[in-house]
């Protein structure tokens, strides 16, 4: 019985070596996931032209101005010019000539463009459209091209700056100043009717673009 015994631990013994003997190791614990979601990444704010977002309003566009060259009339000397501005309510009219007798002379805006005759007859009277009666500046109701008196000074030289409320430098509009002609005088304007008494015409110049 002994013998058998033996055998049966032996054979035990083999057996348990066969089959690897030793006990395994235990494997390594996994690790937990998290499962709260990773947040997204950052996401860059897309790239933008600063010139085209932040644009610059165009500039105003520059009053229109006009510019008239006067010729001497009736035998004068005259010499000078114009320079007419479009502004709000009007138009303002800057006029200073040279080579006249000393003293104060009529100037107004007449309606025709046509400065060809030796008197300047050719350019007709005095733009009217709204069919007032002739007037001096700060008068109730006048021309809308009386531009009242130059004054002349010894060496014969004057200046007029006056703005005429009304008038426009549209083309085609009844109350432009384009297409008619500016007449400086060789009297005063007395502002008496119906255009002020004010002689011949010694200087004409053309309103046009």
């Amino acid at each position: 019985m002994r013998i058998i015994s033996s055998l049966a631990i032996c054979s035990s013994l083999v057996f348990g070596i066969a089959c690897g003997g030793s006990q395994p190791e235990p494997e390594a614990p996994r690790p937990v996931e998290d499962p709260t979601p990773a947040p997204p990444a950052a996401m860059e704010p897309p790239a933008t032209d600063h010139a085209e977002a932040k644009s610059e309003p165009a500039p105003a566009p520059a009053p229109k101005t006009v510019t008239v060259t006067l010729e001497a009339k009736s035998a004068s000397k005259l010499t000078g010019q114009a320079t007419l501005t479009e502004e709000a309510g009007g138009v303002k009219v800057a006029l200073e000539v040279a080579g006249i007798k000393p003293g104060e002379h009529g100037a107004h805006v007449h309606e025709t463009p046509d400065c060809s005759a030796p008197d300047a007859k050719s350019a007709g009277s005095h733009y009217n459209p709204d069919k007032h009666d002739h007037g001096l500046p700060g008068a109730a109701a006048r021309h809308i091209g009386d531009l009242g008196n130059l004054t002349a000074d010894k060496d014969g030289k004057a200046k007029l700056e006056i703005t005429l409320e009304g008038a426009n430098l549209k083309a085609d509009d009844p109350h432009s100043l384009l297409g008619r002609s500016i007449i400086v005088h060789e009297k005063k304007d007395d502002g008496s009717q119906p255009v002020g008494n004010a002689g011949g015409r010694i200087g004409c110049g053309v309103i046009k673009e």
